[in-house]
C-alpha cells in the first residue's frame, strides 16, 4: 500500500517512525510550515522519503503540488494531527480514502482542543480513527478507544495520555485498515460538540467581579494549564497575570498537618 502522510507533532512522529520500521511504503510527506512544525526534523527524518517528495501543508490548494502528489499514485492517505483542512478534490486522489487521528471522542470535541473542552464541558475524552470526509471531523468512524478524566488531570496531563493513546490504537488497527477488514460506521447526526481554536479565548479572561462556582472556575484553570503555554489569567493594571493550577492528592500514608 503506498501511503502519503500528512503529519505533525508527537504523534505524527511516533506513527512515521514505526510504519517505516513495519516496512511500510511512504511515497510523500506532507508537513506543516516551519513555523507551526512541532517534531518536523524528527517526522522528515523518519519518514525517509526524497526532499522533493516532501510538500507544505499551507499549499495543498495550488495545481501544482496536487499535481505532483498525484503523481506518486497514493493509495492511502494517513492525517496525524494534521493542521488543514483537506478540500474533497484533494480526497479523491486515495483509492482507499484519507484516514484521520483525531485526540477526541467523537462526535464530542470535533475542532480544536479537545483536551480542553472535555474538562471544561464534561465531554468524555478518547481518541477516534476515522475516514476524512468534506467536513471537519465528521467522517465514517473505524475505532475508539475512551479515556477517564482524572481530578489530577490538567489540559496538558490529559493531552499526553490522549497522545500515547492515539498511538497505541493506531498500531492495533493499522493491520486490519492496511488489509481493507475494517468496518465503516457512519457517526451518528445531531449531538456532539464542535470547536473552533479562537473559542479558547472566551474562556481564557478570568474576570475578577464575575461570580464562578468553584468547580467552574477550577476546571477553567486547569483545563488551560499546559506549560510552556499561557492559559488563563486576569487583567491587572492593564497587564495579563497568567495562573497555572498544581494539583496534588492528599497522602493518606504521611503523618503532619498535611502536604
Amino acid at each position: 500500500m503506498r501511503i502519503l502522510l500528512l503529519v505533525n507533532n508527537w504523534v505524527g512522529w511516533q506513527i512515521t517512525k514505526w510504519l517505516k520500521e513495519e516496512g511500510e511504503q511512504l511515497v510523500g510527506l506532507v508537513v506543516h510550515p516551519a513555523e507551526k512544525r512541532r517534531y518536523g526534523d524528527e517526522i522528515i527524518e523518519s519518514a525517509e522519503v526524497r526532499q522533493e517528495h516532501v510538500f507544505n501543508g499551507s499549499e495543498l490548494q495550488k495545481p501544482g503540488v496536487v499535481n505532483a502528489i498525484k503523481a506518486l499514485q497514493p493509495d492511502i492517505g494517513l492525517s496525524v494531527l494534521f493542521g488543514y483542512i483537506l478540500r474533497p478534490e484533494f480526497l479523491l486522489l486515495f483509492s482507499e480514502g484519507v484516514i484521520n487521528v483525531h485526540l477526541a471522542y467523537l462526535p464530542y470535541n470535533r475542532g480544536a482542543y479537545p483536551n480542553v473542552w472535555s474538562i471544561l464541558d464534561g465531554t468524555p475524552a478518547g481518541v477516534t480513527l476515522h475516514y476524512v470526509d468534506s467536513e471537519i471531523d465528521t467522517g465514517d468512524l473505524i475505532a475508539q478507544q475512551e479515556i477517564p478524566i482524572e481530578p489530577l488531570d490538567t489540559g496538558k496531563t490529559l493531552y499526553h495520555k490522549l497522545e500515547r493513546l492515539c498511538v497505541a490504537l493506531f498500531k492495533e488497527k493499522w493491520p486490519l485498515i492496511r488489509s481493507g477488514q475494517v468496518s465503516r460506521v457512519p457517526q451518528r447526526t445531531g449531538g456532539g460538540t464542535f470547536h473552533l481554536t479562537k473559542n479558547v479565548e472566551q474562556i481564557d479572561h478570568i474576570d475578577l467581579d464575575r461570580t464562578y462556582t468553584a468547580r467552574k472556575l477550577i476546571n477553567i484553570i486547569r483545563a488551560r494549564t499546559f506549560h510552556p503555554y499561557p492559559g488563563a489569567y486576569f487583567m491587572h493594571e492593564g497587564r495579563k497575570v497568567y495562573l497555572r493550577l498544581q494539583l496534588l492528592l492528599e497522602d493518606r500514608t504521611s503523618k503532619g498537618d498535611g502536604i
